[in-house]
């Protein structure tokens, strides 16, 4: 059944700009037909009731809890790679059940991109967690936030209950260092790693090292194996 984000009035949801022509030119849906609208970590079942001046309306049949959403809250703060591979990763994590995905400029970031252009790229981002949510059947939108100086991303490591730092330089294995928590950030870095200083400083922050074995992984394939293994030991892929 196809799946929307929007927030829902108290009886009916209205579906407008390109939500509403992917419903009305790619689907072809009529109404009567049925479709899910989440918003916050709920489903409402809808049905459309009519097309009016391009937007969709539908009525609300039923509300449920969401149940694809993980226990745990999980922040992939990823180092800007080169090309494309941020696309991917973002439509991959938010798959595998991330909460939120910030991109941080450390030192050995070869893409550095300027404000203008940042901003036109976080609006594609954030096109593509989207669609990523309404494919995998989330209950939430997950948002890629602007991108972060290596610094300032450092800073809000303390906010969480747990924190893990991917080191090509070593660390504890990963299945030691996840622990039961309720929000854990996940901090990736770009093609050429982190700095001996960044390293220190992630440390400092109450970053815990963590190793993903002794194979050397891509960028791009380092945060979705780490994604993947700690929705695994936290029984989140059951």
């Amino acid at each position: 059944m196809p799946r929307f984000f929007a927030k829902p009035g108290a009886h009916t949801v209205t579906l407008t700009g390109e939500q509403a022509a992917h419903i009305q030119k790619a689907l072809r849906m009529h109404p009567g037909e049925q479709l899910t609208v989440c918003d916050d970590g709920w489903d409402y079942l809808c049905s459309i009731r009519t097309f009016e001046s391009g937007n969709v309306v539908c009525d609300i049949l039923q509300k449920q809890q969401n149940e694809t959403e993980p226990d745990l809250d999980v922040t992939l703060y990823y180092c800007l790679p080169k090309g494309d591979k941020l696309e991917f990763v973002i439509q991959k994590a938010v798959e595998l059940g991330v909460s939120r995905i910030v991109p941080v400029l450390s030192s050995r970031c070869v893409s550095r991109p300027d404000e203008k252009s940042a901003a036109k790229k976080l609006t594609r981002y954030n096109k593509i967690a989207l669609s990523a949510c309404e494919q995998s059947g989330r209950g939430k939108c997950v948002p890629v936030l602007p991108t972060l100086p290596f610094a300032k991303a450092i800073e809000q490591l303390r906010d969480y209950d747990r924190s893990l730092f991917f080191y090509e330089g070593g660390g504890a294995p990963l299945q030691q260092a996840v622990t039961a928590c309720r929000s854990l950030a996940m901090l990736i870095g770009p093609e050429g790693g982190f700095s001996p200083e960044e390293a220190t400083a992630a440390q400092d922050a109450g970053a815990v090292p963590v190793t993903l074995g002794k194979r050397i992984l891509r960028t791009e394939t380092a945060p979705l194996v780490a994604l993947t293994a700690v929705m695994l030991l936290t029984g989140n892929m059951e």
